[in-house]
C-alpha cells in the first residue's frame, strides 16, 4: 500500500498535530489498513505482531468517537482491556496527550496498589478507563464501576488474556456493555478461545491482519551463543549488558532476576529488576529509572515480555531460554520496535541445545549457533563501546553512627530506633515482669551494641521509656548489631529521622508491631532504588 498521512485516513486535525508533535507523521501498515474501518464505527478484529503500532490503531479512533459526541454523564464511555499492569500504562501513556486534544479524561485500573484512587477518578467521572480485567470486576461488583454507556470497547492483547486465564472474566465485562457498541480486538493469534470472543461480541467485524503469529521483524537480528558452563555463562552476559545503550535481560524466575541486577549493579553496571514480585509502586521506580537512563539495563522475567515499551532498546537477551516460542517472540519484540533496529541474542548451555533449536525452528527464527566466550568476536560486536562503570553508592547505614559524634540528629535517630524496636521486642515481655527482663535485656544489649555510648543509652531510654523500654531497645540494638542491622537498615536515609513519641513508663508504646519504618523514598544504590516497604 502506498505512503499515505494520517490526515488522509480520516484522523481529525488535533489529533493530527499532537501525532505531528510527536514525530508521527506516516502511520505504520496496522494503522494505515485498520483506521478507515474503526473511524467509520466498524467493529475490528486486528492481528498484529508486538511492536506493530496496535495502540495507535486503537486509540486514535477511539479519542475520535468520543470527543465528537461530547460528554454524556460521569460514567465510562470508552474502555480498553489489557491483561497486564505494565501494558495499561503504556496505553495510557500513549493516550494520554491525544485524549488531552480531545478534552477527554482517562483512568487507568489495575490490580497490587490501592483502590481509593481508582474509585475516586470513576466517582468524579472519565471518559476512558484503561483497565486489567480481575480489578474492574471488583469494582463492578462493589458496585464503583458501571459500563452501562460505553459506547467503543478494545481488547488488546486477547490471546496474552487468554493465555493468563482471563477470558471469563472478560466475558463478563463485555456483557456489561451495550451490545450496539463499537468493538476492536487486536490479538496475534486467534487461539486459546479467543475465537469465540470474536464470534459472540463483534458484528460484522473486518479482518485485517497484518503479520502471521511468528513474523518478524526485518530489522531484527537474531544471535545464538553457546557457551561451555556456567561460569562463561556469566562472563558472556556481563559482557553484553555492559555497553552503553538500553538491554533487557530475559530470566525464567523472579529470584534470578533480582539476583542478577544486583550482581550487574555491584559490578559498576546500573541494573534494576522487574517481575512478579515487585509492587506496583516498585514496578514504576524501576521502569522509570530504565527509561530515563539511571538504569541501562532491566532484568525481567516474563512480565515484561508484553507492555513494556522503551525507545531504544538495541538488545534483548535471553539469559534463560523461554519455555515456548511465543515467549521468545514476545520477547524478542522488546527491540526493533516502530521501524528500529534491534539485536537479539539466545545464551544456551550444551545440555539446553536441544530444546533451544527446537524453539527457535517453531518461532520460525532461522540461525546458527555459534560457541562463544566473553572475549569473542560476535559478542564484542554487540557490546559495542563499553560504557564507564558506576561505582555503586555505599548502603546507608543506621543512625546509630552519628549519635557517637554527639549532634543532636544521632540523638533523635537513637530515639527513633530505641521506640521501633521496644515495639518489636515489647510482646516478649509481659506483667509485672516486663521491667526486670528489659533491665536484663538492657545488660545484654549494652554489651552487643559496644560502641552505643552513654549518650545513646540515655537516648534509648527517653525513646523507649524510663523503666523497661530502655532495656528493651537496647537489646533490640545489640541483636541489629549481631545481624548486620538488617532492621536497622530499612530506615536509614539522609533526611532527618522523624520524632517519635515516648512511651509512658511499663506500657507498649502506640503505634505499629515492630514493623521498620523506612523513608517515603527508600534508598537509592547506585541508580537501584530500594523501595520502601512502609504500608504494604
Amino acid at each position: 500500500m502506498s505512503s499515505t498521512t494520517f490526515g488522509a485516513l480520516g484522523v481529525p486535525a488535533p489529533l493530527v498535530a499532537v501525532l505531528e508533535a510527536s514525530g508521527k507523521t506516516e502511520p505504520f501498515p496496522i494503522q494505515q489498513d485498520t483506521l478507515p474501518d474503526t473511524l467509520a464505527g466498524r467493529d475490528v478484529l486486528g492481528r498484529g505482531k508486538t511492536g506493530s503500532g496496535k495502540t495507535l490503531a486503537f486509540a486514535i479512533p477511539m479519542v475520535a468517537r468520543l470527543a465528537a459526541s461530547g460528554r454524556q454523564g460521569r460514567k465510562p464511555r470508552g474502555l480498553i482491556l489489557a491483561p497486564t499492569r505494565e501494558l495499561a500504562t503504556q496505553i495510557s501513556a500513549t493516550l494520554e496527550p491525544l485524549a488531552s486534544a480531545g478534552g477527554l479524561t482517562i483512568t487507568t485500573i489495575f490490580g497490587g496498589v490501592s483502590q481509593q484512587r481508582q474509585v475516586a477518578a470513576l466517582k468524579a467521572g472519565v471518559d476512558i478507563v484503561v483497565a486489567c480485567p480481575g480489578r474492574l470486576e471488583d469494582l463492578m461488583q462493589q458496585g464503583f464501576a458501571h459500563l452501562d454507556q460505553v459506547e467503543i470497547t478494545v481488547l488488546d492483547e486477547a490471546d496474552h488474556m487468554a493465555d493468563l486465564g482471563f477470558l471469563p472474566g472478560v466475558t463478563r465485562i463485555m456483557n456489561a456493555t451495550p451490545s450496539t457498541g463499537q468493538r476492536l480486538l487486536f490479538s496475534a493469534t486467534l487461539d486459546n478461545g479467543v475465537d469465540k470472543l470474536v464470534a459472540r461480541f463483534l458484528r460484522n467485524q473486518v479482518l485485517h491482519s497484518v503479520d502471521e503469529a511468528t513474523s518478524h521483524v526485518a530489522a531484527m537480528t537474531h544471535h545464538l551463543f553457546e557457551v561451555a558452563d556456567a561460569d562463561a555463562k556469566r562472563d558472556v552476559v556481563e559482557a553484553l549488558a555492559s555497553g552503553t545503550g538500553r538491554r533487557i535481560l530475559f530470566m525464567r524466575t523472579k529470584h534470578h532476576a533480582k539476583r542478577l541486577a544486583k550482581q550487574l549493579t555491584a559490578a559498576g553496571i546500573p541494573s534494576v529488576d522487574l517481575h512478579g514480585n515487585l509492587s506496583q509502586p516498585q514496578r514504576d521506580r524501576n521502569l522509570a529509572a530504565f527509561s530515563d537512563g539511571s538504569a541501562r539495563v532491566l532484568v525481567a522475567t516474563d512480565v515484561a515480555a508484553r507492555g513494556v515499551h522503551v525507545d531504544g532498546v538495541e538488545l534483548v537477551v535471553h539469559v534463560d531460554p523461554p519455555a515456548e516460542h511465543k515467549a521468545y517472540l514476545h520477547r524478542s519484540g522488546r527491540t526493533a520496535r516502530a521501524g528500529s533496529e534491534g539485536d537479539v541474542v539466545t545464551v544456551m548451555l550444551p545440555t539446553q541445545r536441544g530444546d533451544t533449536l527446537a524453539l527457535l525452528r517453531k518461532a520460525a527464527i532461522k540461525v546458527a549457533p555459534q560457541s562463544v566466550t566473553a572475549g569473542s568476536e560476535p559478542v564484542v560486536s554487540l557490546v559495542g563501546e563499553v560504557a564507564p562503570r558506576v561505582t555503586p553508592a555505599p548502603v546507608s547505614t543506621p543512625a546509630r553512627g552519628r549519635s557517637q559524634g554527639g549532634t543532636s540528629q544521632g540523638a533523635n535517630a537513637q530515639r527513633k530506633r530505641a521506640a521501633r524496636d521496644a515495639r518489636g521486642q515489647g510482646d516478649s515481655a509481659g506483667g509485672g515482669s516486663r521491667g526486670s527482663r528489659s533491665r536484663r535485656g538492657g545488660a545484654a544489649g549494652a554489651a552487643g551494641a559496644g560502641r552505643a555510648g552513654g549518650a545513646a543509652q540515655a537516648g534509648g531510654a527517653r525513646g523507649a521509656g524510663r523503666a523497661g523500654g530502655a532495656g528493651a531497645a537496647q537489646e533490640s540494638r545489640g541483636r541489629a548489631a549481631a545481624s548486620h542491622g538488617t532492621r536497622g537498615q530499612g530506615g536509614a536515609s539522609s533526611a532527618a529521622p522523624q520524632r517519635t513519641a515516648a512511651a509512658p513508663s511499663g506500657s507498649r508504646p502506640r503505634g505499629g508491631k515492630g514493623r521498620a519504618q523506612a523513608p517515603a523514598g527508600g534508598i537509592r544504590v547506585g541508580s537501584v532504588v530500594r523501595p520502601n516497604v512502609r504500608g504494604r
